[in-house]
């Protein structure tokens, strides 16, 4: 960060904007639990990991460099924590409902990344819908939205 200023303070403008952005609290919680819901049917492969920096990438608006710093403390947040209310809490204190729903349409992507919906997967997210208040009726659609979506067909 000090060395950020620095370059600023020198006129090095492009050095100072290639520096990453540490990640706030919220994108280290929503990254988490996309990592979570990744990992929940044992297989986390390069199309889960893709999906999650792009849709880090499209919800935060983060640069490349940004996002992969957040996907790197997602993950090793994910793998150090053993539940997931710190993340849950963090979600609902921070958004609103149709934010948090939101956040359940990015879970439901990364769970379908793969092409297979796992069992562990779908109840990983029934439970998180739970945590941050989001309605049977909205988490189903928005299920049916990623689904539509991923098919390619407009609903």
């Amino acid at each position: 960060m000090i060395d950020r200023i620095f370059s600023l303070l020198k006129g090095d403008v492009k050095a100072a904007a290639s520096e990453t952005r540490a990640p706030s609290g919220l994108q280290v919680a929503v990254g988490a639990l996309l990592v979570e819901a990744a990992r929940r049917d044992d297989v986390f492969n390069a199309d889960e990991q893709d999906a999650i920096k792009r849709l880090l990438a499209e919800r935060f608006d983060l640069s490349p460099d940004d996002t992969q710093g957040l996907f790197d403390v997602a993950e090793e947040t994910s793998a150090n924590s053993g539940q997931l209310f710190g993340f849950t809490n963090k979600v609902v204190k921070e958004l609103d409902e149709a934010e948090r729903v939101h956040v359940i349409e990015m879970l439901w992507e990364v769970a379908y990344a793969d092409g297979v919906l796992d069992p562990h997967e779908d109840a990983m997210i029934r439970r998180v819908a739970g945590l941050v208040y989001v309605s049977d009726f909205d988490r189903g659609a928005a299920r049916r939205r990623v689904l539509l979506e991923k098919l390619n067909i407009k609903g």
